[in-house]
């Protein structure tokens, strides 16, 4: 037998702010927050204020963290604060989408320099030397990958099992697909799952703009961008869920603000013969979507990727079961990358629980790889 699961806490922080309201009323037009200078010719969704005492209280734990686990460990924590699931960290599982850490461009900028110098017989040992001693120990600890779960277990307690999944936005798919078949198996009955990114960084965004896929000049909205060009424009934000079958929250006495219904993800080779679109019809297959249900986009501005999904959603409305409003997460608060899937699923989840929705389809198509949906509906 498998579990029902709900969603019973969310921490969303964006360029927008923090929490249920402020992503409430931009759901319902308000205009998004922009920076197009800091990073010009890049426009970038930009990294809020927060009172990190409030969920990270010991500065030490700050001062160790990089922007991106301080955002993570913060969103972390108004999840588990909407949820009233502060006495279930103990057996509580973690699943984190993340990207490969923070680098120090400084450092980085100061060793590309000295080395162009050099004759290529001499540049690998001073390279060596260089990173031996410009390093410190903190920081290189700081770039792992999984140091956002351990931050989240540090300062929250969370202590059940912990997995950290890496690979942009399939990452962030996976995260919740894992996390939710762990406890709709019956392995366990709550779990933590979501993921960070922080925008305003010159190493994310050159290797971005390498792919030709990032946007250049002011930020317009995503059905304004060319099709056939660069239109990706990332955007800083945190998302996480709290997740638990509806046995446990009913036995805590919490109540759900949505139940998580088929969470599902693929990697077409997005070929002639392996297409992206075909890959997210083969996902919705059997889906019981409701004709007028909302569709939360993860298109990222990525033009490929975005052309398969509205050939997908095209077939959608072709076979019957006719999306109402289309919204994109990347207009609201930018293209998030690993934290986009569990962003978009924050945003559905609100939009279902303040009755706005009926119900909703979140889809994710990444810049380059992946494609994942998931439905949202009320509590029955």
């Amino acid at each position: 037998m498998t579990e029902s699961i709900w969603i019973t806490g969310i921490g969303l922080v964006s360029s927008l702010g923090e929490g249920p309201e402020i992503h409430r009323a931009a759901l319902a037009g308000r205009a998004p927050v922009v920076d197009d200078t800091s990073f010009a010719p890049y426009p970038i969704h930009p990294l809020p204020a927060l009172e990190l005492d409030r969920q990270i209280p010991k500065r030490g734990d700050q001062r160790q963290m990089e922007p991106w686990q301080r955002l993570g460990t913060y969103a972390a924590g108004l999840a588990l604060d909407q949820a009233g699931a502060r006495g279930c960290v103990a057996d509580m599982h973690l699943v984190v989408a993340a990207g490969g850490g923070e680098r120090d461009t400084a450092l980085d900028e100061a060793v590309c320099a000295e080395i162009a110098r050099l004759p290529a017989g001499e540049a690998g040992e001073r390279l060596n030397a260089l990173l031996a001693s410009g390093l410190r120990p903190t920081l290189f600890l700081a770039q792992l990958s999984n140091l956002l779960a351990g931050n989240i277990s540090i300062v929250h307690g969370v202590t059940g099992s912990s997995r950290t999944l890496m690979g942009e936005e399939a990452a962030g798919a996976d995260a919740v697909r894992i996390a939710a078949a762990r406890l709709a198996e019956g392995r366990g009955g709550i779990a933590l799952v979501g993921g960070a990114y922080v925008a305003g960084r010159w190493d994310m965004l050159l290797l971005h703009a390498a792919s030709g896929e990032l946007r250049r000049g002011p930020w317009v909205p995503l059905a304004e961008r060319p099709a056939d060009g660069p239109g990706l424009v990332t955007g800083s934000a945190a998302a996480f869920l709290v997740l638990e079958t509806e046995t446990h929250a009913r036995g805590r006495g919490a109540g759900g603000l949505a139940r998580l219904g088929p969470v599902r993800s693929g990697a077409a080779r997005r070929t002639a013969e392996d297409t992206a679109e075909a890959s997210a019809a083969a996902l919705a297959r059997d889906l019981p979507l409701r004709p007028g249900h909302v569709v939360l986009s993860g298109a990222s501005g990525a033009a490929a990727a975005g052309l398969a999904e509205a050939r997908f959603l095209a077939g959608l409305r072709a076979g019957g079961a006719a999306p109402g409003p289309v919204i994109h997460s990347a207009d609201l608060i930018g293209h998030a990358v690993e934290a986009g899937f569990p962003a978009s699923l924050a945003l559905a989840t609100l939009a279902v629980a303040a009755g706005d929705a009926p119900q909703a389809l979140v889809t994710g198509f990444g810049a380059w790889r992946g494609e994942a949906l998931a439905l949202v509906e009320p509590v029955a």
